[in-house]
């Protein structure tokens, strides 16, 4: 049986998405389907068919982007018929400063998740990529504030893609346990 992720994110200049990207490519495991959205592109109705749903987004001022916020507000039906209670749910998000509010962006995107019922996912210090790093909440990562308009952009560097992938595959495979174990 496969099990479904959803990645929804939200990305203004391409860092989010980078890493969503990531997140996805560590979820597709064998009988796992991995349906990557921009927030523009993801359905809210879609959420009551798959297993584990990962959401993420540029912090804002130490919060949740204001369209993904506009996305996660149309939840409300799903709330009341319970349609996301013991899902899997895990976050991520990006930064544009050493202190710009990585864990409160984490944890603000966390609460919705948690007054759906969701059951969610972080990412352990045994986890050879977060030993030293320590992103627990899910995955928030900094890319500097890019001063040089003609410079080469901050992306994600290949150690933030890597905890990306694993807390893509974290999730896959939580989800994939859970699933099997509901069915005995």
């Amino acid at each position: 049986m496969t099990t479904r992720i959803m990645i929804v994110y939200d990305s203004e200049n391409g860092h989010t998405e980078r890493l969503a990207r990531s997140i996805a490519e560590g979820a597709r495991q064998e009988h796992t389907e991995v349906l990557l959205k921009h927030v523009n592109e993801a359905d809210v109705k879609e959420l009551g068919n798959v297993d584990a749903i990962i959401w993420g987004c540029p912090g804002h001022f130490g919060t949740i982007s204001s369209g993904l916020k506009s996305w996660i507000d149309k939840l409300g039906y799903l709330w009341a018929q319970g349609k996301l209670v013991d899902k899997i749910g895990a976050v991520f998000c990006t930064t544009a400063t050493v202190h710009g509010g990585l864990e409160s962006t984490l944890l603000n995107l966390i609460t919705p998740m948690l007054h759906q019922g969701m059951i969610i996912v972080g990412l352990p210090a045994n986890i050879a990529e977060n030993a030293l790093y320590g992103s627990y909440y899910g995955v928030g990562v900094t890319c500097p504030v890019e001063t040089d308009p003609n410079g080469p952009p901050n992306f994600p560097t290949g150690d933030d893609l890597a905890l990306g992938r694993s807390l893509g595959k974290r999730v896959a495979e939580m989800a994939g346990r859970y699933r099997s174990a509901a069915r005995e």
